[in-house]
């Protein structure tokens, strides 16, 4: 069984087998999440994500979807990019949130990785909702079967989503 350890912090900190990236479809990097990984990973990072935009995903990656690359510099051996969806009000897409986890489990499962570091995809910039955006992510993290992965921490940057996900470990 996974173990869910929640942190408020700066995930590009973590040490960890795999880190999520909540990424742009480009892959190229962006603000946010994705930039702060870039920056701190380094060049290398970038590299990848040129390869893999020239090779399987010339139209960017699909929102959902998740791929692996490089950590370069971080304290950890991968950076598992995924891309979350834009919250709409009139357009219920939180299968596509729930894909993010979910597929980036898998990634994290199908290369071994024992821990891997999650922000909170699609909060923020993407506007959508903390609290409904915590209850995706801790129930797809609960419901995955992923025998590799032994713990999935959340890294939450400020107090407000920490608690979120606080309320929706219980």
């Amino acid at each position: 069984m996974t173990t869910i350890t929640l942190v408020q912090g700066d995930i590009t900190q973590e040490t960890v087998d795999a880190i999520v990236n909540a990424a742009n479809s480009s892959l190229l990097g962006g603000g946010g999440v994705d930039g702060a990984i870039h920056r701190r990973g380094g060049p290398e990072i970038l590299e990848e994500c040129r390869r893999l935009r020239a090779s399987h995903y010339g139209k960017g990656l699909p929102t959902g979807q998740a791929v692996a690359t490089t950590a370069g510099k971080l304290h950890a051996q991968w950076v598992i990019h995924t891309v979350g969806p834009v919250w709409s009000a009139s357009e219920d897409r939180s299968d596509l949130l729930a894909s993010c986890y979910a597929q980036s489990l898998k990634v994290a499962d199908d290369l071994g990785a024992q821990t891997v570091a999650f922000p909170a995809v699609s909060i923020g910039v993407y506007g959508w909702p903390i609290e409904d955006g915590a209850r995706i992510a801790i129930r797809t993290v609960r419901d995955a079967d992923v025998p590799a992965v032994e713990e999935v921490r959340f890294v939450l940057f400020d107090t407000r989503a920490y608690n979120a996900f606080v309320d929706q470990l219980g």
